[in-house]
């Protein structure tokens, strides 16, 4: 009897999102004749497989008691980056050398230069002790400014049918898209809940003085679990970069606060070592059938972002409460 009164709240915090999406869709579709429609239910598994790709990092960042702030700007320079080496390579003049990139080779590179990112915030953070906050936002304002001299300014278009795929596509009646963030979430879902790396993650956000006094290496893992929401956001730099079938300098902007609504409405906690991938996929879910609805409804883009700052105080508000009673 004990157990199943423990268990309660984290029941409760459990299917407290799926409730939310439930009362969310009902309200949509009795608002809007265009929401439940199968073409509009595609049209929002597409628009959330980016959100969701970088939330599944952020996600884990989270559990470590971090944040990221800078997956937005790494998703537009890592997308920037894969269409400038699939178009023109890399020429070194001096030297009379030209490096030309295949589609493979471009979206390798791409992915390894958001873990690279991602693994020097880590470092930041662990190494100089930088709070993430101030860390990640350096590199937010970092790769943002790398995006603009890459670019010059100007979108890189043209990329190929091989490319666009990737963004426009489809496989089993599903937008390839939604599949590679099908792969995302088995991935981290494995990680965090089968491997030992996902246990010293929730042991880090629980105690993280705890954990380092039990011989778990804090650095070694953090620098990890910053490497791979890097590579996240830069694999959702390939897909936006795929489906507009151009690199665009300011994409990604504000991607960052989607990312973070979506890990907090799914029941993670800001303060980490607790919530879960597949609440964060839910999350992410809510956010994109909120701003799906706001746009069938014509809200004016103005109250979207007020409405979506509102609905993430309220989630932080939330969290806050149940904490306090779990004290």
């Amino acid at each position: 009897m004990t157990d199943m009164l423990q268990n309660r709240p984290l029941r409760w915090q459990q299917v407290r999102p799926l409730i939310a999406l439930f009362i969310l869709c009902l309200a949509l579709g009795l608002t809007s004749d265009r929401f439940l429609t199968p073409a509009n239910g595609l049209n929002v598994l597409r628009q959330i497989s980016v959100n969701v790709c970088i939330a599944t990092g952020m996600t884990l960042v989270v559990l470590t008691g971090g944040i990221d702030l800078s997956v937005g700007s790494v998703l537009a320079c890592c997308g920037a980056l894969s269409a400038g080496l699939l178009t023109r390579g890399i020429s070194l003049p001096a030297f009379d050398l030209f490096v030309g990139f295949t589609l493979t080779g471009a979206l390798l590179a791409a992915v390894l230069a958001g873990s690279a990112f991602g693994y020097f915030n880590g470092w930041m953070v662990t190494r100089f002790r930088v709070p993430p906050f101030v860390a990640t936002l350096a590199m937010l304002t970092i790769a943002r400014g790398m995006t603009m001299l890459y670019t010059e300014g100007h979108p890189i278009s043209q990329l190929g049918t091989g490319f666009a795929h990737l963004g426009s596509g489809s496989w089993a009646g599903l937008p390839v898209p939604v599949w590679m963030a099908v792969l995302v979430v088995l991935a981290a879902h494995i990680i965090t809940r089968k491997t030992r790396m996902g246990r010293y993650i929730y042991a880090i956000g629980g105690n993280e003085e705890a954990a380092r006094l039990s011989g778990i290496h804090i650095s070694r893992v953090k620098n990890k679990v910053y490497a791979i929401a890097g590579g996240l956001a830069a694999l959702g730099g390939l897909i936006v970069t795929a489906r507009l079938d151009s690199a665009q300098p300011n994409a990604g902007t504000g991607y960052e606060l989607d990312a973070i609504a979506a890990v907090v409405i799914g029941g993670t906690s800001l303060s980490g070592g607790r919530g879960s991938v597949a609440g964060t996929v839910m999350g992410a879910v809510i956010i994109g059938v909120l701003n799906n609805g706001l746009v069938l409804l014509n809200v004016s883009p103005f109250w979207q972002q007020v409405v979506k700052g509102s609905v993430i105080l309220l989630a932080v508000i939330v969290d806050r409460m149940g904490n306090q009673r779990k004290d």
